[in-house]
């Protein structure tokens, strides 16, 4: 399949909205066929209803905190006053569920990260004391991962879903690397990039930078400034890096899929992987060390 064009690829803040939604991005939307990811944005005491169809899904508080139910069962999600604050609360949606999703104390902002699956598993609340927190890299490449969809740490049948802080100045996704063939050592998933960038102390808009290029599994040619609630799609290729400007730390929540196993399995740039090596030589940016998610 030859990829979308590069306009389709990048989607500023707003770009792919529809009504209800802040950002909607589907398989349709993609041209792809597995992975999805929805934001809004509920007023205090408001609710929002969705089907999840054939997709599983893991709700994600941007901000405020909201209460799920199926219609049986209700999980309060205590949520964070930013995606800066720490790891969330989240809830497990499995396929075929109608679930309402309301703002009980205050306004919010909702992920809805989600993968086409044909396994059933329960509705369940995800307690941000069991997210597992990775420092990952060192240097200028230190960020921080939050594993609370990762494959090994929630059951699900298809998706993975993780949290990326990087901070002001530093570079993530780097080396740059690929997960667009099944093999031993590879996985073959589809990937969304949803971007939040910190404002600078007097609220001045921020920036970063995305990079993918081509694979042996296709074309791709995207080098994109990106900003607040900006969302880059890779459907295959070298993705990284993803470059945070000084003075504005950088958040993206990434949502995979794909056909084959569960299973984040890479493919180093062979021209970027020598720089893991580096690292053992170098201490972890000190603002990651020092901030407890």
């Amino acid at each position: 399949m030859s990829a979308p064009a590069r306009t389709e690829l990048h989607l500023p803040a707003g770009a792919a909205a529809t009504h209800g939604y802040d950002l909607e991005v589907t398989p349709a939307v993609a041209g792809w066929a597995h992975s999805s990811l929805r934001t809004l944005t509920l007023p205090a005491g408001t609710t929002h209803t969705h089907d999840t169809g054939d997709e599983e899904m893991i709700v994600v508080p941007l901000s405020g905190g909201v209460t799920v139910t199926d219609g049986v069962t209700e999980h309060v999600l205590a949520g964070r006053p930013d995606v800066f604050a720490g790891p969330t609360d989240t809830a497990y949606l499995p396929r075929g569920t109608t679930a309402t999703i309301r703002a009980a104390e205050g306004p919010a902002r909702v992920a809805l990260t989600g993968a086409r699956t044909d396994v059933v598993l329960p509705f369940r609340h995800l307690p941000a004391a069991d997210v597992p927190v990775e420092l990952r890299g060192a240097g200028q490449c230190s960020r921080r991962v939050r594993n609370f969809g990762a494959a090994g740490v929630v059951e699900a049948g298809s998706l993975i879903a993780v949290e990326v802080v990087t901070p002001g100045g530093n570079w993530s996704s780097y080396p740059a690397h690929k997960h667009d063939e099944e093999s031993d050592t590879e996985s073959a998933l589809e990937e969304i990039y949803y971007y939040e960038i910190a404002p600078g102390p007097h609220g001045e808009p921020g920036l970063g930078f995305h990079r993918t290029s081509s694979s042996p599994a296709g074309d791709v040619d995207v080098l994109v400034e990106v900003h607040d609630r900006d969302t880059v799609l890779v459907p295959h290729g070298w993705h990284g890096p993803c470059a945070a400007a000084p003075g504005h730390d950088m958040y993206y929540l990434n949502v995979m899929a794909g056909p084959g196993e569960r299973a984040w399995k890479i493919t180093d740039h062979p021209d970027q992987a020598w720089v893991r090596a580096t690292w053992a030589d170098q201490p972890v940016d000190p603002r990651l060390v020092s901030t407890d998610d």
